[in-house]
């Protein structure tokens, strides 16, 4: 079993155990259970359903005669809910870094799929790349972000977890095929079937509360 949950305790764990307890003394444990999971991957969430709100939001009420362009105004919300994150403690600096990953990769995806005439970011922003508003990277990140605290939320484990070297392969075949299907034949149900195969005898094991499933 593989585990990535870090050494020190989330500072929501108490409050987790807590509500957890409540609900399982006032409900069937069943329904208690579907409720604490609903919970804890709404938590996970958190950081992308916020950036998604201030999106939507935004994208209703901003102006374009304000001083501030919508694109920098999301870039500045983005990192200031990143800060409070940490600063909070929901998420550790072991986490923040694989969201740096998602971020950066994300953002050099943007610029490429801009640049080959994909889509387009036509709105104003003092702070893009080729065209790229640098907000753009945090909605990578926000993947990043549910995936590391649902792994940590539910102290997942990935048994039997394919050959490390067999994972790499895949990733780099996939990202290479993003790039390259622009010129290239576009192998993405090939890399399904290939991801299919690798990961088919491995299991997700999690917990909510003592139990595992």
């Amino acid at each position: 079993m593989t585990t990535t949950s870090p050494s020190t305790p989330s500072p929501t764990r108490k409050l987790e155990r807590r509500l957890g307890d409540w609900m399982r003394a006032r409900l069937p444990f069943a329904v208690a259970e579907l409720v604490m999971f609903i919970l804890k991957m709404g938590w996970a969430s958190l950081f992308g359903a916020l950036l998604l709100i201030a999106m939507i939001v935004t994208d209703h009420i901003w102006q374009d005669h304000w001083p501030v362009a919508r694109y920098d105004a999301l870039l500045a919300y983005a990192l200031t809910l990143q800060i409070l994150f940490l600063a909070l403690r929901m998420e550790s600096w072991r986490e923040a870094r694989v969201i740096l990953l998602f971020h950066l990769t994300g953002t050099v995806m943007e610029i490429f799929k801009v640049n080959a005439g994909s889509w387009a970011y036509p709105g104003d922003g003092l702070i893009k790349l080729w065209g790229v508003p640098l907000f753009s990277g945090f909605m990578y990140a926000s993947v990043g972000s549910f995936m590391a605290r649902a792994i940590r939320l539910f102290d997942m484990r990935f048994a039997p977890y394919p050959p490390f070297w067999a994972t790499m392969l895949l990733a780099i075949a996939i990202y290479v095929n993003f790039f390259a299907h622009h010129f290239l034949p576009d192998i993405r149900l090939g890399l399904f079937a290939a991801t299919l195969v690798l990961f088919i005898r491995t299991r997700v094991w999690f917990h909510i509360g003592s139990t595992w499933y």
